[in-house]
């Protein structure tokens, strides 16, 4: 039986389903994920956002809304990257809860009533984390390189093999929308919000059907875009490498004083002290330069994170 929407059409939950060329999925994902959801208590839809798809999944999803009203379908412009789409998705979704997950069965739909209870029960993040990402020596090498570098330099801690796959409840998706930021890196975002969070781990299902779209050059657009957009300590390890170098500057002046002292050359010192001063003076600019870009960047997040060609099967006031 399907669940009425409550006021406002505001259901329950929302689920998200970013997609590109997932014509062999779209079908069958939602007919998993309607499954699993309508013999709970609550009202729900089924948000799917196309993010430039050359195949048959925008006209496969069409079909889908014709025959069942909570099924919706955004399609965007163009292919606007892997953070941008499913993040616009979630902002849309209207759910006192939303959940994300990709098209491809790597997210069990199985794992979502686990998910809603979990919400039920109090927490506002519930987030799913996969036991092993096994994808090739050097896919692996990137993911493991990504995650130290995150760890070394991000603002907030990222989850290992967090992929986005959770329930958000809704006032965690208002938090993060206020945010406004351009390249959103949810997995990220989700932490600096400060709100509490809950994981349960699954194995990593294997791909139903289709190809992946992920190839190591994606996946490293990904792994730098969220390293850059979680991260404002990258700007500035130019102005600490001109303090470290304006420290060395002051011991190879020192050296050479020395040097003069007893009565030993000093040329060397004193050119190896001008240099190393030039260099210092170049990264500390730079260093301060990238604060100010930093600044410039907090102050004007205006950027949309996609544009959208149609909307399809939304109701008017939604």
């Amino acid at each position: 039986m399907t669940a009425a929407l409550s006021d406002n059409n505001r259901p329950d939950v929302s689920v998200v389903i970013p997609c590109r060329n997932e014509e062999e999925n779209a079908a069958a994902i939602a007919a998993a994920v309607i499954a699993v959801l309508e013999p709970l208590d609550l009202s729900f839809d089924l948000i799917f956002i196309d993010n430039g798809s050359t195949d048959r999944t925008v006209e496969i999803i069409r079909g889908l809304c014709v025959t069942d009203p909570r099924i919706r379908l955004i399609i965007n412009t163009r292919n606007f990257g892997q953070m941008r789409s499913p993040t616009h998705g979630i902002f849309v979704a209207r759910g006192q809860a939303v959940i994300g997950m990709c098209a491809d069965f790597q997210d069990p739909p199985a794992l979502l009533p686990y998910f809603i209870e979990r919400w039920r029960a109090g927490s506002d993040i519930v987030l799913g984390i996969r036991e092993s990402e096994k994808s090739g020596v050097i896919l692996d090498a990137t993911r493991k390189a990504s995650y130290a570098l995150a760890r070394t330099f991000g603002d907030h801690p990222i989850i290992p093999n967090a992929t986005g796959f959770g329930l958000y409840a809704r006032k965690v998706v208002d938090a993060i929308r206020a945010m406004n930021e351009p390249e959103p890196f949810f997995r990220g975002m989700i932490v600096e919000t400060g709100f509490p969070l809950e994981t349960i781990t699954y194995a990593r299902p294997a791909r139903a059907r289709g190809k992946s779209n992920n190839n190591f050059f994606a996946l490293l657009d990904f792994a730098v875009g969220g390293l850059t957009a979680s991260s404002k300590r990258l700007l500035r390890i130019p102005l600490y490498l001109g303090v470290i170098g304006t420290l060395v500057t002051a011991i190879m002046g020192l050296g050479g004083i020395a040097a003069f002292i007893l009565g030993r050359p000093i040329a060397g010192w004193f050119i190896a002290m001008v240099l190393q001063a030039q260099f210092a003076l170049m990264f500390g600019f730079i260093g301060l330069m990238g604060d100010h870009i930093r600044l410039i960047s907090e102050r004007t997040r205006r950027t949309p994170l996609v544009l959208e060609r149609e909307r399809v099967n939304f109701p008017e006031n939604y």
